[in-house]
Order: structure tokens, then sequence, then C-alpha cells
């Protein structure tokens, strides 16, 4: 029987037979998309927040939407249970998740991510509603209650300037100490976190001339890199500086011991000055906010100094703004 298969080199002089002389392959249907099987009430959370994903990418909603529920529903899903079957959620169950967001996690909830959590949950579940996977919406009840975050508390410009002179006074006494001077004004001139001023090096700092004295923030981890910048220092902090290293004799780090030993050095000062609980990390780096935002620092600058993003500035700029006593 003579053999069929064409050669894969055809013999030299030979012309090679074209393409349309061979029969093309009857085409292929493309094959259907996997379908997720069925909801019903029994289903588990998360085969029915799987398929709501699915319905969501198939009403093409923006990839940061996608990301925004996806990551409400799966805290939702963690808090409550992933194999917990749909129809067994409660009003109870979406209230005590809500009242943990607020008030148990740990983590601050802000109000606008309250709001679209709790606007998650009542898409979801009228979603699985209206699909008939279940016969109630157990958020429906649930209203949209305001919530907003608790103003900071500031010093005003009498209180700025009594705390100074009592961390002058510290600082020219006979047993001198640098250190509540050194930390009033890094805080006052700089907005940093308490995070970030423990994380000062003494090479980040640049002091050679207290007019221009400058701090770099810097973070070791890369995924926080975006919020480095180099801040303006007082001259105050610049010339107490000397004094401070030769008191306290730091190698690295510009304070060598814990934050909570600093927060002793600041609620000392509040004591002494009967300022209360106006002296903390918090409220001084929103007294700097406040001066720099009335000293006209456009707020794009002031968002830029504190290391914030642009989401979190949606909601601290208001808060900065009613602090100010300027209208929304």
């Amino acid at each position: 029987m003579p053999n069929e298969q064409l050669p894969l080199f055809p013999p030299a002089g030979a012309k090679p037979k074209r393409l349309q002389e061979q029969p093309a392959p009857p085409a292929r249907a493309p094959e259907p998309l996997a379908e997720s099987a069925p909801l019903h009430a029994r289903s588990s959370l998360v085969a029915a927040i799987t398929a709501y994903h699915d319905q969501m990418r198939r009403l093409n909603w923006s990839h940061y939407t996608l990301q925004a529920f996806g990551g409400d529903l799966k805290l939702f899903s963690q808090h409550v249970g992933a194999n917990v079957a749909v129809g067994e959620i409660t009003s109870e169950t979406i209230q005590e998740f809500l009242d943990w967001l607020r008030f148990e996690r740990g983590v601050p909830c802000k109000p606008k991510s309250y709001q679209r959590r709790l606007t998650t949950l009542k898409v979801f579940f009228a979603w699985l509603k209206q699909t008939r996977v279940i016969g109630d919406d157990p958020a429906a009840p649930i209203a949209h209650i305001p919530v907003t975050s608790p103003l900071p508390e500031i010093l005003y410009d009498d209180q700025i300037a009594k705390l100074l002179d009592h961390a002058r006074a510290l600082f020219r006494a006979d047993k001198s100490d640098a250190r509540p001077l050194l930390i009033v004004t890094l805080l006052l001139s700089t907005g940093i976190k308490k995070s970030e001023a423990m994380a000062i090096r003494l090479s980040d700092l640049d002091s050679a001339n207290p007019q221009n004295a400058a701090l770099f923030v810097r973070y070791d981890d890369a995924k926080k890199r975006h919020k480095e910048r180099k801040l303006k220092l007082s001259p105050e902090f610049a010339t107490t500086l000397p004094r401070y290293i030769e008191q306290y004799t730091p190698r690295a780090h510009l304070f060598e011991c814990t934050a909570r030993n600093l927060e002793y050095v600041l609620a000392d000062m509040a004591k002494a000055t009967g300022l209360g609980n106006t002296v903390s990390f918090e409220s001084l780096r929103w007294t700097c906010a406040v001066q720099d935002y009335k000293n006209g620092m456009p707020e794009d600058h002031i968002r830029q100094k504190l290391g914030l993003s642009t989401i979190t500035w949606e909601e601290d700029g208001e808060r900065l703004k009613r602090l100010a006593g300027k209208p929304l």
C-alpha cells in the first residue's frame, strides 16, 4: 500500500502542493463557558459571592468597584463563615458584623468605608432575593445611619505658646532636658505620625543650617515608599538637636526608647500646663495641619505633608476645614 503521508521536505525540483488542495479541517464551535451550579437557599456564602462576582463582571463593572465590593464581601464571609448557607443569614447576622466593624475589629473603620460595606451587603442580598435564591432580604431592614468620626483635639494659638514656653523652660533649667522641646518642635513643624517619629534615623536629619533644616521621612517597607517625603523642620528644632544628642547619646535613631516613653513626656507636659488631652501625637499632628491651613498652604500640599492618600483625604480634608472653622 503506497505511503499516503506527505514528505516533510519535498524532493528537489518538485513543486509544493498548494494549501488549498488540502481539505480544510472542519470549524469547531467554541466551547461554552462553564456555568456555576444553580444557587439556592442552602448554597454556601462563598458560592453565592462567586456567582455575584461573575454577575458583576458580566455587567462590566469597573475594576475598582469589583475590587472594593469583592474585598467587602470577603471580609463579611471571613467573619460569619464562608460555608454558612445564605438562607441562614439574618438581619441580626449582618448587624453583628457591622457592629464588629465599628467597635470590635481593632482597626479603625472610616465612615465612608463603613457606608460602602453596608451598601455592598444591601446590593448583594437584594440580588439574591431578586434571583429568588432567598425568600427574604436580611439586609433590607438595616438603615443607613450617618457615621462621622469625632474631630480630633487640637491646640489653639495661646495653648501652643503655653506648651512651647514650658518646654523651653525645661530646656533652660538647671537640670536641663532637651527632649520635651525637641519632640514638640518636631511634631508641630512636621505633623508626622508616632510610628514615623519612632523610625527617624539620625541620617534622616539635615540640620547643618537651622534655617533650612529638613527631615526625610523614609520607609523600609517597599509598599509604603510612596509615603516618603522631605519636610521642613523649625529652626528651633535644629538648635535643640545638638543638646539632645549630647544628653541622650542616640546611636542610630533619634528616639532610642519606646513610643510609650515619649507619650509619658507629652502627658507630663500636658499635666504641667493644664492642657489635658490636647497634648498627644495625634493632637499635635492635627494642630500642625490646621496651622498650615490657616497660613495658606494648599490643601494638596498639606495632604502630601501628612502622607495621606487622595482617598483618605476625602474625609480628612473635610475634618481639617471643620477644625479650622472654615466653611466646607
